[in-house]
């Protein structure tokens, strides 16, 4: 069983930064692939980015080159740093994990309890 709890959540503005944490219990965090995924209100929950096991690292076309995904095994965290952010950008974010390869579906095997981030204009 692993628990992932998530955090840097918040309101910003347009353009500003922020990184999202997300802790994972459990000894076997490395072998995990890891993913975030966001959902806005009245969306589907959308895949944002992943990183495997051997840190390969997929992204969403929405956020590449304003988002990078990163893990920091020794402290069994997955990290999202969030630049240049966008009003669209506002919604619940996710982290997940999943034994094997990292997925663009939700098909993950784990998941937090989500963090909000805002968007202002």
């Amino acid at each position: 069983q692993v628990q992932l709890v998530e955090s840097g959540g918040g309101l910003v503005q347009a353009g500003d930064s922020l990184r999202l944490s997300c802790v994972a219990s459990g000894r076997t965090f490395s072998s995990y692939a890891m993913g975030w995924f966001r959902q806005a209100p009245g969306e589907e929950r959308e895949f944002v980015a992943g990183i495997s096991w051997g840190r390969s690292t997929y992204y969403a076309d929405s956020v590449k080159g304003r988002f990078t995904i990163s893990r920091d095994n020794a402290k069994n965290t997955v990290y999202l740093q969030m630049n240049s952010l966008k009003v669209e950008d506002t919604a619940v974010y996710y982290c997940a994990a999943k034994t094997g390869v990292v997925a663009v579906s939700v098909k993950y095997d784990y998941w937090g309890q989500g963090t909000q981030v805002t968007v202002s204009s």
